[in-house]
């Protein structure tokens, strides 16, 4: 499997993970990851010589003058509950000064296991879409992104009736992005019990995750999310790459709130008219959405559409993955120039192929 490279090399686009050590550690030593960022002097015994080493080339400044290989050290955590969970894990089975290696592990195992489910529900030539596509080596393995565990989640969600709530809540605990696979779980099938049956456990799993950290550091758990979609410029769409392709179209002001409402009224299709025998159809096309109207500029956001799309066999969807990998590079607060041009094409190919699809459909059916 094309995913096994991203073992090969320390992590080549992200520092995210060290993050991941990080709350690992905290947890492992007693203390909530929401109560403290990683310079506060209060957790001065955790920290070790290899997340704060002496040289500093390339690293983070901290207040004191020391630095450390966490990207933004100043501000508490941003994972929800089961992703701390899931780093408290990693770091009670690996081995001591193991560094990233046990993360990216984790990442490849997690990447297998949806392979293998994608297989058994949507074949291996479906599967393939994921098996292939470079997202996956890079993102889930190689950077070794907790988003991988929200996307299994979601994956072995869709292949069962029951429990599907609480798998889509638990991957919603685990990065919040999962939840808009929720429409299409509750696609084509609007009746209170299914939505009880499906909502109720979802919220529930969300709820439950979150009372231990509540219980020990307040309201502080809501971490940095607050402070991130700042920082990322969900709020506006001056400058950046934010909203790309609907600045396109629009004045610059109204695009937060025109992606509010076309994101919005993609659900509620989905909701009325999706095929509830194919929930992950109605989860691609929302998923996708999402990304295609508020164009960040990360690809590992796209793991969760590149399943989507091996389970539905779209692969048109895949080329969100890239657009998203090359707003990475053309920078968050760069002219978005690359951004646009990738974002916009992966929008009309999502838009061309279901169109240019048809007429061979039909012309199959007609000859059968």
């Amino acid at each position: 499997m094309l995913a096994a490279t991203g073992l090969t090399a320390p992590p080549s686009s992200s520092t995210d993970a060290y993050r991941y050590v990080w709350d690992g550690q905290v947890q492992a030593a007693g203390i909530s990851p929401y109560a403290y960022p990683p310079s506060d002097p209060a957790l001065a015994g955790v920290r070790d010589p290899w997340l704060f080493p002496q040289d500093c080339t390339g690293l983070y400044p901290l207040p004191d003058g020391g630095c450390t290989r966490i990207n933004r050290p100043t501000v508490p955590t941003i994972y929800p509950p089961l992703a701390q969970g899931y780093f408290l894990l990693v770091h009670w089975l690996s081995p001591e000064d193991a560094g990233l290696k046990p993360l990216q592990v984790a990442g490849f195992l997690l990447a297998v296991a949806a392979l293998l489910v994608l297989c058994r529900v949507a074949g291996p030539r479906k599967a393939v879409y994921w098996a292939w596509c470079p997202a996956v080596p890079v993102e889930a393995v190689n950077n070794a992104h907790v988003d991988m565990l929200g996307v299994l989640l979601v994956v072995l969600a869709f292949t069962v009736v029951r429990g599907r709530g609480a798998l889509l809540g638990a991957a919603v605990a685990a990065k919040l992005l999962p939840v808009t696979a929720l429409p299409g779980a509750l696609a084509g099938d609007l009746r209170p019990r299914r939505i009880v049956a499906t909502l109720g456990p979802a919220v529930a799993v969300v709820a439950l995750s979150y009372v231990p950290y509540v219980l020990a550091s307040g309201p502080s758990v809501i971490g940095y999310l607050p402070g991130y979609l700042k920082e990322e410029r969900y709020e506006e769409a001056a400058d950046g790459n934010r909203y790309a392709v609907l600045r396109l179209l629009l004045p610059d002001s109204w695009a937060p709130y025109a992606a509010i409402a076309l994101l919005a009224l993609v659900a509620v299709l989905v909701l009325r008219h999706g095929d509830a025998r194919r929930p992950w159809d109605g989860a691609l096309v929302v998923s996708g959405a999402f990304l295609l109207l508020l164009t960040p500029g990360y690809s590992w956001y796209a793991l969760l559409v590149v399943a989507l799309a091996a389970m539905a066999g779209r692969p048109e969807w895949l080329g969100t993955a890239l657009a998203g990998a090359i707003a990475y590079v053309d920078g968050p607060a760069g002219p978005g120039v690359l951004a646009t041009v990738f974002y916009t094409a992966s929008a009309l190919a999502v838009a061309a192929v279901p169109l240019a699809r048809r007429p061979v459909m039909a012309g199959i059916s007609a000859k059968e």
